[in-house]
């Protein structure tokens, strides 16, 4: 394993980290600094917070939230097989047929269920 093709890798990061952060210090140093109550108070939704922080969700909120993450990243393992279709052959068909329909199975176990059903 040759590291050397590596070095322009690690060139990219460290130059793109260097100027991220000569951007923050410029926008620190160079910006106006004028705090006041107003700037400094919580900001929820456009009013005035209210009740404790620490307050309980609906789980059904977060059960959204996670399916959606879940679906999503699924979908998105079909982009590398899209662009690779040709090369695959008909073992890689089928291999992404029978992800499609677990994916499909659970989508409909879900929505049996009322996961996907926001009252």
């Amino acid at each position: 394993m040759n590291l050397q093709q590596y070095f322009p890798v690690l060139l990219f990061i460290i130059v793109a980290t260097l100027i991220g952060f000569a951007l923050l210090a410029a926008g620190r140093l160079l910006g106006p600094h004028r705090p006041y109550e107003e700037k400094l108070s919580q900001y929820e939704c456009g009013f005035e917070a209210f009740g404790d922080s620490r307050m309980k969700f609906d789980v059904r909120y977060y059960l959204v939230a996670i399916l959606f993450i879940m679906f999503d990243l699924e979908i998105a393992f079909l982009f590398p097989w899209a662009i690779a279709n040709g090369t695959v052959g008909l073992v890689g068909f089928w291999t992404v047929m029978v992800f499609l329909a677990i994916l499909t199975v659970g989508f409909i176990y879900e929505w049996k269920k009322g996961a996907l059903d926001w009252e």
